[in-house]
């Protein structure tokens, strides 16, 4: 408990304390002249004092253990509205954030990919892995991000809707020291009604909101770029390119919507609820049923809240957000919604300048270069650990897995490697508990199997068809789940032989082999309980030689400046260096592949 609240346990304690003092004379007048008397004293007081003993405390005990259970109950609800809250923001935010992605650094990568595999291209090859690998690495590199990103906003929203509640049922707010939770507790009603409104909600995912339109600036700058480089507009050419016809219009407008809309699924293959762990630990380990945890969060954001107010004034989505808030990715329907993915996240503004910035050779760093040094360690354990792995040193390869997950908690593939390695040492328990928490992120294909071939070995056959069902969902050309899933159920009862006549049967044989022998097996989805695959869309022009082109989509290598590693500690970040004041650190450049919309290349490899 801080230290600020120390006079909490420290006030019940004085006052028997100094009732025993003034109660009991004997011990000023002495013992020797009283002894007798005093022990009759003392043995009827005893009787008094227990008589007492047996009758006050089942009452005072009740009524301490109820009020201790409404304060509890109390600050549950209270830290898991502001976790239900943190999600959907996340969802929120990050659903803005893919609308912009969409809007701006999609025709980018439209334009790249048709300038190698033709107008047409996107539009045939929309829904390609490929395009989608790509998509999941950005898309898992910014979700990173999203609870340090996300956890600040999101805790001075929260607040100031229960804050805003509090005020509405004139419940008095200090402003030293923010909302006492206490003094909700008459409302605790109002308080559970509203969090059981906020978990009826669909789980929070990733969408695209509504009210920000369509992606018509978007498909109007890519038209432009196409006209400039292969159109009329196109001074350096007197006839257009092979491929681009008439119709390059509709091919490229086409193939714009298509990789949008394979962008929205892509990013609701990821669950909210596996991010933004350090928030979600305070709001549950950490948070403490007494009402300290609720006290301390008030006098944080009680003075940031009223500055905000004094100096912006209220804006309308804070005077309905304890009721308009809570819809998930529509959040206010606003169009001035905050994108805090554009905002730099540089905390240094609070520490001193020797903190920051100590020693003359140390360059100072914000904390989304903080977050690159950290995938870069992280990304070195890893490659480490894949050497381990090529090795057949499996238990090492776990060791560098694990370190890499340790520096990056919310990357989910390094529990994938981590569960690939267990696989390799026979220990299903541990590869089946990796594949759940990556799984708990994201949705992937490996993860469903990995766990998928650990449950197979432990004898959980059911669960294994399905994680293996849920793989081919996501991926249903996937032949690794679809043999896995065919090898565990039961073989299919042949059908029964048609009856044949000596000159058919004569008639149907060639070289002494049947014909039937090679008719190819149908794809029973009735049989492994898939739903049948939807036929791709029609599209309104046909394939072309260049639409069957094999593009490849790279990441391509960033130079950056990095600290050398601590002695002892390779997981350290910048932070820790900073923290222990080292003078003199040295740096070196590092190249490394860091996913992004940005920087990639996309090359023609078939």
């Amino acid at each position: 408990m801080p230290a600020k609240y120390s006079h909490v346990k420290k006030r019940p304690a004085t006052g028997p304390k100094k009732k025993a003092a003034t109660t009991s004379p004997s011990n000023v007048n002495g013992g020797k002249d009283h002894g007798k008397d005093h022990g009759k004293d003392r043995r009827r007081d005893h009787g008094r004092d227990h008589h007492n003993h047996k009758r006050l405390p089942t009452h005072i005990d009740r009524g301490i253990s109820n009020a201790m259970t409404a304060v509890s109950q109390l600050e549950r609800a209270i830290a898991r509205i502001f976790l239900v809250r943190f999600e959907q923001d996340i969802a929120r935010l990050f659903s803005t954030h893919l609308y912009c992605v969409a809007l701006i650094h999609l025709p980018t990568f439209v334009m790249r990919c048709i300038t190698v595999g033709g107008p047409g291209w996107v539009a045939h090859n929309a829904d390609c892995e490929e395009i989608k690998d790509f998509f999941r690495s950005v898309v898992s590199m910014e979700l990173r991000q999203s609870g340090e990103r996300v956890a600040t906003k999101s805790v001075l929203w929260s607040y100031t809707a229960l804050r805003d509640f509090a005020l509405s049922n004139n419940v008095p707010v200090c402003r030293n020291r923010g909302l006492h939770s206490l003094r909700l507790l008459p409302h605790y009603d109002a308080l559970k009604a509203h969090l059981d409104v906020l978990e009826a909600m669909p789980h929070a995912s990733f969408a695209k909101p509504p009210h920000l339109g369509t992606l018509t600036e978007g498909l109007e700058a890519l038209e432009e770029a196409c006209e400039l480089k292969y159109g009329e507009k196109c001074l350096l050419r007197s006839t257009p390119p092979p491929g681009w016809d008439q119709h390059w219009r509709l091919k490229v407008r086409l193939g714009y919507e298509r990789v949008s809309q394979t962008l929205w699924r892509v990013a609701r293959e990821f669950d909210v609820s596996g991010y933004g762990n350090v928030l979600r630990e305070k709001l549950t380990t950490k948070w403490c049923d007494c009402g300290c945890s609720t006290d301390h969060l008030g006098e944080v954001c009680e003075k940031t809240v009223r500055e905000d107010e004094e100096n912006s004034g209220v804006r309308s989505g804070k005077q309905r957000e304890w009721d308009g808030r809570g819809d998930g990715v529509h959040g206010w329907e606003t169009v001035e919604e905050e994108d805090v993915w554009d905002l730099d996240l540089d905390f240094t503004g609070n520490e001193s300048e020797e903190e920051a910035n100590p020693g003359s050779t140390m360059p100072e760093m914000t904390i989304a270069e903080i977050m690159e040094v950290r995938y870069l360690r992280a990304e070195k354990e890893k490659e480490l650990g894949n050497a381990a792995f090529r090795r057949g040193d499996f238990e090492l390869a776990v060791q560098h897995y694990q370190a890499a997950h340790a520096v990056e908690p919310e990357m989910p593939y390094y529990q994938l490697n981590i569960a690939a390695a267990y696989l390799k040492l026979n220990n299903w328990i541990e590869a089946e508990n990796a594949c759940t928490k990556a799984l708990t992120q994201h949705r992937s294909i490996k993860g469903y199997y990995r766990r998928a071939k650990a449950r197979r070995m432990m004898g959980h056959g059911d669960n294994a068809l399905k994680d293996l069902r849920a793989a081919l969902r996501i991926q249903p050309s996937n032949a690794e789940a679809l043999e896995e899933m065919l090898s565990l159920l039961p073989p299919e009862p042949s059908p029964p032989p048609s009856p044949s006549y000596p000159n058919e049967a004569a008639s149907s044989s060639v070289g002494g082999t049947s014909a039937t022998l090679h008719c190819p097996t149908p794809f029973n989805h009735d049989r492994l309980q898939l739903s049948n695959p939807k036929p791709p869309k029609q599209l309104p022009f046909a394939r072309t030689k260049a639409d069957e082109r094999k593009l490849k989509i790279m990441p391509i290598p960033i130079m950056f400046e990095v600290p050398e590693y601590i002695p002892g500690d390779p997981s350290s970040t910048w932070k820790s260096t900073k923290a222990q004041k080292v003078k003199n650190v040295t740096t070196k450049t590092e190249t490394f592949l860091f996913p992004s919309w940005e920087k990639y290349s996309v090359k023609q490899v078939g």
